[in-house]
């Protein structure tokens, strides 16, 4: 730990188990040091009580941080991964403290940089006033594919270009801070910065609430109310718009969609009619007048720009022509994140705001002019070399930029490369960034860091989030280029001097508003549809498999009658008892994860937290689990786990339309598992104890004992497993509980007329109830099974497919 009262370049103390070091890095400026080497004011209080720590509870108090992070299912995917592979969320512990009159400053250079990349975007779309004065060259415009000439002389709703910035900042060597990069396209990391602070105020909650940091929640909370200010109508929607799951920061774009009470949508579930943004629902068309999209402009609408997008809205351009809708921010944006266009700031911010810049860019020489270029070659060992229009990867071997010895060991062919195709090409000076207090194998290190910081328009203007985002270098490399890749993340305090105001997103009592029945997307129907099905596909295997097991470790022979019957009957659902655990299970259970994952900003923490360990859980047992009576006990446990989810789902979910999706599909699915078993196991050909199989199966085996005097019999069976209305696992209630359900959904019944969705579970649930026993035939079971089958191709066409 580190003692508040050093004054030496390295810093030492004494805790109370042993001494640890801190020594600054050669060369690089240093958060917690000042210049003097002494310990920066800010940092006092937050290092004497580190350093009053033993190392247990320090280490108690960063379990308890990354216990949240995975309860709270916190991840992202990096570029190049696997797909769909999950990667848990890299926080750095020791927050980064900064003063608040310092962040002030920033702010002030920030806010003026917002205003100019403003006008910059207006100009480079309407009169193009930079280019003719000659304060941008043509080619720097013209040859960008960020320029999207579609959306040239369009005026954006609200009249603004931008709405929600990001800037990557870095301290110099000389301690003043410079921009590194402007984020416009779709700024991620404003999500993940909450969980950070949530994350980091778990493991220093008394340390946090003894400092004077100021809270994020107003920065959230202004940006809502300014977007809210957008819309067109009340009853008009605001929605995140997000590539999907497969996206690397797709938890983000959940998580804030969740957290400000916005729809969360993917293109598919848009549609443009009369000019007009439509999101599909379970109600039909609803007007979405304010879209906040995470996805590259290039990629909004396959008519106008992209033809290949996938993950688009035919006609969203036409749609913005109309000034029907507002985007945050507007389609063609991220031009401005142009790395060549940091070399021309400067002169454009004296030409349209009459200013010098307060905050400076890092050194740039964009290497499609002779001069630049020439310097560039000149002074190469000392250059970050990289793209001119965009932050991709513009090298053979993957990287986004080459430098020192990376560009010694290419230099002929780099020189080549500036000569040929310098307009493509920028060259930036390779600065040391200062460093900042990490915990590395149990001690303080410092390490290289960079802050992406947010800023939103609101009403009264850029308001600049009091905090942010750290980004921590993995080694000691201190270079600009090492920011770009790897490490982990830190919260930013913002720290002040006297006792700062709360906040809180929750409205005041007088002014709220309750969103409008029937805004379920059709896609997340579908998804909780599917979800409550998985779920009780993966219930129903699991109880034959335990049953089977069961039998097998008494009989200890696959070809006894019963136990070969059912193999059969299982063979043909695709589950293979010479499996312990399935595959088919497993995946089951795997595509009810899945599901689930398209619907993170419906879903609870804790639900998602249950479904992930009962997932886990299905495939460790694939690997350890041997037949018979481990099987069995296995088998069980899954249930308890699978019962625990249903559970959280049962007294935890919203009884609006989303929960009758899902239960429609778990009751659906129920209905169908007996249907079937009751088909096989109980016709005149069953072999014997297939009656008390299935009433174990059918979790009713005490139901049977109470209720009926005789022991199983086919009718009695029959009467309790399909006909019994008070069973919850018969075939009866199952359809009753769809009734009910579809009752309550939008376009149940319109104009006094029944939805043929309607009409057919009706006509199902009013055969069924005139049955006996006596006429329940496996004929009656195969036409009923055929019967609620065609009920999810009902649902579909009546509620998904609009």
């Amino acid at each position: 730990m580190v003692s508040a009262g050093a004054t030496s370049a390295q810093v030492k103390a004494e805790t109370p188990k042993k001494k640890l070091d801190y020594r600054p890095l050669a060369g690089a400026p240093d958060e917690m040091l000042g210049p003097d080497g002494e310990v920066r004011p800010v940092w006092r209080h937050f290092l004497n009580r580190l350093s009053a720590m033993s190392e247990d509870e320090l280490e108690t108090r960063i379990d308890k941080a990354d216990r949240y992070l995975r309860d709270a299912g916190v991840f992202y995917r990096a570029y190049g991964g696997a797909p769909n592979a999950e990667r848990s969320w890299p926080l750095s512990h020791v927050p980064v403290l900064i003063n608040e009159q310092e962040w002030e400053k920033l702010s002030e250079g920030l806010i003026q940089r917002a205003e100019l990349l403003e006008l910059i975007a207006e100009d480079i779309y309407s009169e193009n006033r930079l280019v003719q004065e000659g304060f941008l060259p043509p080619a720097l415009i013209a040859g960008n594919p960020e320029y999207l000439r579609p959306l040239v002389g369009l005026k954006p709703a609200g009249g603004h270009f931008l709405h929600f910035v990001a800037f990557e900042i870095g301290r110099g060597p000389d301690g003043d801070w410079w921009v590194l990069a402007d984020r416009t396209q779709a700024p991620s990391g404003a999500g993940f910065a909450l969980e950070n602070r949530v994350a980091t105020t778990r493991a220093f909650s008394d340390i946090y609430a003894e400092t004077h940091v100021h809270r994020l929640a107003s920065f959230f909370g202004a940006f809502r109310d300014t977007l809210q200010g957008y819309k067109k109508h009340p009853e008009d929607r605001i929605a995140v718009l997000t590539p999907g799951p497969a996206n690397e920061t797709y938890f983000e774009h959940s998580y804030i969609a969740r957290y400000l009470g916005f729809m969360l949508l993917e293109g598919e579930d848009l549609t443009v009619v009369n000019n007009q943004v439509m999101v599909r629902t379970v109600a039909g068309l609803k007007p979405v007048s304010v879209l906040w999209r995470r996805l590259d402009a290039n990629y909004a609408d396959p008519l106008e720009l992209n033809q290949t997008s996938q993950i688009g809205t035919p006609g969203l351009v036409q749609a913005l022509r109309s000034e029907s809708v507002a985007i945050v921010n507007a389609l063609g944006s991220g031009l401005l994140e142009t790395r060549a266009l940091l070399a021309f700031m400067p002169a454009i911010c004296r030409r349209l705001l009459n200013q010098e810049l307060k905050l400076p860019s890092i050194a740039t020489w964009w290497c499609g002019q002779q001069s630049e270029r020439d310097h560039v070659i000149a002074n190469l060992d000392r250059m970050m070399i990289g793209p001119a229009y965009s932050r991709l990867s513009f090298f053979d071997d993957g990287n986004e930029s080459l430098s020192g010895s990376a560009l010694r060991e290419k230099n002929a062919a780099m020189l080549t490369r500036l000569q040929e195709e310098g307009h493509r090409l920028v060259g930036q000076e390779v600065v040391k960034l200062s460093t900042t207090p990490a915990f590395v194998n149990g001690k303080l290190s410092p390490r290289p860091m960079s802050l992406r910081v947010f800023a939103a328009r609101t009403k009264e203007g850029w308001q600049i989030m009091p905090g942010g985002f750290a980004r921590i270098g993995g080694s000691d490399d201190v270079s600009a280029i090492a920011m770009q890749k790897g490490g982990s993340v830190a919260d930013v305090w913002i720290v002040s001097d006297s006792a700062v105001k709360w906040s809180t997103l929750l409205p005041s009592e007088e002014n709220f508003t309750r969103n409008m029945p029937g805004s379920l997307p059709s896609r997340a129907a579908d998804n909780l549809f599917w979800l409550g099905r998985y779920i009780e596909r993966a219930e129903g295997a699991l109880r034959i498999l335990r049953s089977w097991h069961g039998r097998f470790a008494e009989y200890a022979d696959r070809e006894q009658p019963l136990l070969a019957d059912v193999s059969e009957y299982l063979a043909a659902l695709d589950v293979d008892t010479e499996e312990v655990v399935p595959e088919t299970l497993v995946m089951n259970i795997s595509s009810a994860l899945y599901s689930a994952s398209n619907i993170r900003d419906r879903f609870s923490p804790d639900g998602w937290l249950a479904l992930n360990d009962l997932a886990k859980t299905a495939r460790d047992f694939r690997e350890k689990v041997l037949p018979g009576d481990d099987a069995t006990r296995a088998m069980t446990i899954l249930l308890r786990k699978l019962a625990g989810f249903a559970g959280l789902v049962h007294e935890n979910m919203y009884r609006f339309t989303g929960w009758r999706f899902l239960s429609i599909g778990r009751h659906l699915e129920r209905g169908l598992h007996m249907a079937r078993l009751l088909r096989h196991l109980s016709g005149p050909d069953a072999p014997d104890g297939a009656l008390d199989m299935l009433i174990e199966i059918g979790d009713s085996v005490m139901t049977h004992r109470r209720r009926y005097n005789v022991a199983t019999a086919r009718l009695t069976v029959t009467d309790l497993l399909a006909l019994d209305q008070l069973n919850p696992r018969s075939i009866f209630y199952q359809l009753n509980e769809i009734k009910t359900e579809v009752e309550l959904l939008p376009n149940a019944t319109i104009n006094g007329q029944y939805s043929p969705f309607y009409r057919e579970v009706l006509k199902i649930y009013n055969q069924l109830s005139l049955m006996t026993p006596e006429a329940m035939t496996t004929e009656v079971y195969a036409q009923l099974a055929e019967d609620m089958e065609n009920l999810s191709d009902l649902l579909a066409k009546t509620y998904i497919s609009i």
